[in-house]
């Protein structure tokens, strides 16, 4: 899978390294907004992935056997996130999950993608 084809994945893998600890490997949901690909957290700012993702700001992401080294950017602006959120409900609408992955607190936890 290429990276432009990422977006179009129902659910990629994050690892996220951390200096003398195991590394955390997270199925999680991915969107394609634009160009750009963004996250988030299901458990809000509680997910361990995220919080690495924040203090480390790279990590890799796998999408069957393509890996790909990324950034994670904090992305926040409104109307980016209202965006983020119709794409969240139309790839995923019909999954008693994707309202939490709309609201509070994982609304609160999208990063951008960047590939390094």
């Amino acid at each position: 899978m290429s990276w432009a084809d990422l977006g179009a994945s129902h659910e990629i893998d994050v690892i996220v390294a951390a200096p003398g600890r195991p590394d955390v490997r997270t199925p999680i949901w991915v969107v394609a907004v634009g160009d750009e690909l963004y996250v988030r957290s299901w458990k809000g700012e509680g997910g361990l992935w995220y919080r690495r993702a924040l203090k480390h700001g790279a990590g890799t992401v796998v999408a069957g056997d393509e890996r790909y080294a990324v950034r994670f950017t904090p992305a926040g602006e409104p109307g980016v996130n209202a965006q983020i959120d119709e794409a969240f409900r139309g790839k995923y609408g019909t999954s008693p999950y994707t309202e939490a992955m709309t609201e509070p607190p994982a609304a609160g936890t999208t990063l951008r993608l960047d590939r390094l």
